[in-house]
Order: structure tokens, then C-alpha cells, then sequence
């Protein structure tokens, strides 16, 4: 979801999904205010990665060409997340504080949600504020395959059908078995 705030903003909603067992993430589409040096250098050099790991964190930097694309990012660093709260422009629901509770803004719709009742939804594989799930298109019915039996006894029927006396005058007819 869409916010405008600092991760700090959010505690109350981080601490009630993580009671839950539900993974969070954060994503900041703006530039990263600092990056180490040699992090930045390797990867100006074209590396894949640059992983800078210790003291309980990890930074990696990603070269990347042209803008970010929101759902290769999604999938490749959140993935498994129940909700990821995203700071930048984006056409995802937005997501407000609303006194005690949260406000959810999909395009003219508004859900309001108690930071339990938030968490809660998360929890769904389809939540309240998503659109409805495209209804699939009717299957088609099964083709039944015949018997052994059913097809013998279309064949005998074909058989019967045909005129016994099709052959012209002059010519002998034609024996089946």
C-alpha cells in the first residue's frame, strides 16, 4: 500500500501483523540517501550485487537501467510478505492514519480498519479492499471417449445404413463382411 510517512508511523500496524506471524516489508521508491563506497563503486563496475552483510543488516546495491519497475521489485525482494508499504508515487490503495485506526483508499472507495482488524485482513488471500476476482470463463464439456463396444456398434449400424444393392446394372456387387 501507498504511504506518505516514515516507517516509524506505521509501529503499531508493524507490531499487530508481526503478532500474527505476517511478514511486512518497506520500499522507498525515492534515491537512497547514502550508499557506501565500495558498494557504490562495485556496482557502478556492473557487478550483479553488491552486499554489504554485518552488525544484524544487510545493504545490497542493485544496479538497475532505467526506472524501477514496481512488480519486478515486489517479486524479487518482498516476496512472501502479506503487505508492503511503499513510499513514492504508485497507483497501489493508499494507506492513512485515522486516529486510532487506519483508512484504506482504493480509487473513490475508503475502507476504515482498527489496527487489529487490519492485521487481521492481511491475513486473506483476498482482502476487503481488493477488486472482485475476474469470473473464469465456462469450461468447456468433456468429450466422453467411446467403448470398444459403443464404437463396434456404430460401426454395425453405418453398415446396416448403406443399400445392400448400390451397385450399378452390369456390375457385380461387392461383398462386406
Amino acid at each position: 500500500m501507498r504511504v506518505a510517512e516514515s516507517p516509524a508511523h506505521f509501529t503499531s500496524l508493524i507490531e499487530a501483523a508481526r503478532a500474527l506471524g505476517l511478514r511486512l516489508g518497506w520500499l522507498d521508491l525515492a534515491p537512497p540517501p547514502t550508499i557506501p563506497g565500495d558498494l557504490e563503486t562495485a556496482a557502478a563496475l556492473g557487478t550483479l550485487r553488491a552486499v554489504a552483510a554485518g552488525g544484524g543488516r544487510a545493504v545490497a546495491v542493485k544496479p538497475l537501467k532505467g526506472d524501477p519497475v514496481l512488480k519486478d521489485l515486489l517479486r524479487e525482494h518482498f516476496r512472501g510478505c502479506a503487505l508492503v508499504l511503499l513510499r513514492g508515487e504508485s497507483s497501489a490503495p493508499r494507506l492513512t492514519a485515522d486516529g486510532d485506526g487506519w483508512t484504506v483508499h482504493v480509487e473513490d472507495a475508503v475502507h476504515r480498519f482498527t489496527t487489529t482488524t487490519l492485521a487481521e485482513a492481511l491475513r486473506t488471500p483476498r482482502p476487503p479492499w481488493a477488486p472482485p476476482p475476474i469470473p473464469r470463463p465456462p469450461r468447456p464439456p468433456k468429450k466422453v471417449k467411446k467403448t470398444k463396444q459403443e464404437k463396434k456398434r456404430d460401426r454395425v449400424e453405418r453398415r446396416r445404413k448403406k443399400p445392400e444393392g448400390s451397385a450399378e446394372p452390369g456390375q457385380p456387387r461387392r461383398r462386406t463382411r
